[in-house]
């Protein structure tokens, strides 16, 4: 990715979109650290697969919204396991389709807190290691803040602020060489989506409703966002900072 690549580190890591851009970076030569949440097993099972195929990865358990928690583990990882030049925030919680109406004060500023919060907490500690190795940081976030679905305003009303920042840190670290870019999904098969479908938030008729919106007519995929992260992560984006890449199949056109 980088002649100063060391690691990259995948916040999310056993989710959906996080596995495959833990996968994708790993088959492009970077080590890769992972968080998972509350999924162990999966978390277990990507470093296997990356350690199998000749890489080298670590997963951890992190509560990023413990920020105590985090600087330690930032401080921990980089000793033990390297610097990150790649930085990709792609954890965050379960968000059901509901009316913003129907949401309470008190539950909205918990997603924040596990949106924004979480995300500045996280640049908060690695930002030494990133400044001396001029990384890369890639939020993923969601193509809802460009074109607004009813009942998605408790994503988009909170990942939002995580764009805001992303645009924040790209014009503030730039003279350092640290690069913040973001990548907004649109519908997919897997990640997220693939929770809300099979939970019934997204039925048949929400989910065609959806595809006749997208001018490509079909739902893109989890691998999609990876290879757009990695795109941006890479020297190849190298005069790309402060920017969102919106992977939709051409929703918000």
């Amino acid at each position: 990715m980088s002649e100063n690549s060391t690691c990259a580190v995948v916040t999310g890591g056993s989710g959906g979109i996080g596995v495959e851009i833990s996968r994708l970076l790993a088959a492009r030569g970077l080590p890769v650290a992972v968080t998972y949440h509350s999924n162990a097993d999966r978390a277990a099972a990507l470093v296997e697969e990356i350690t199998a195929a000749g890489g080298r990865a670590h997963a951890a358990r992190v509560d990023l919204t413990d920020t105590d928690r985090v600087a330690t583990w930032a401080q921990q990882l980089c000793t033990e396991f390297g610097e990150p030049s790649v930085l990709v925030h792609a954890a965050g919680p379960h968000i059901p389709m509901v009316h913003l109406s129907k949401v309470s004060p008190a539950t909205y500023s918990e997603h924040l807190g596990a949106e924004a919060t979480a995300f500045f907490a996280l640049v908060h500690a690695f930002l030494p290691a990133l400044r001396r190795t001029a990384g890369s940081v890639v939020a993923v976030t969601t193509a809802a803040t460009d074109r607004y679905p009813v009942r998605d305003g408790l994503s988009a009303g909170t990942k939002g602020a995580v764009e805001a920042l992303v645009r924040g840190f790209a014009a503030e670290e730039g003279r350092f060489g640290v690069r913040f870019n973001a990548v907004g999904p649109g519908m997919l098969t897997d990640g997220m989506a693939e929770r809300l479908m099979g939970g019934g938030d997204l039925d048949e008729r929400a989910q065609a409703a959806a595809m006749s919106r997208i001018p490509l007519g079909r739902f893109g995929s989890a691998a999609d966002i990876a290879e757009a992260v990695c795109f941006l992560a890479s020297d190849k984006a190298g005069f790309v900072t402060g920017q969102k890449l919106n992977v939709d199949g051409g929703y918000t056109v």
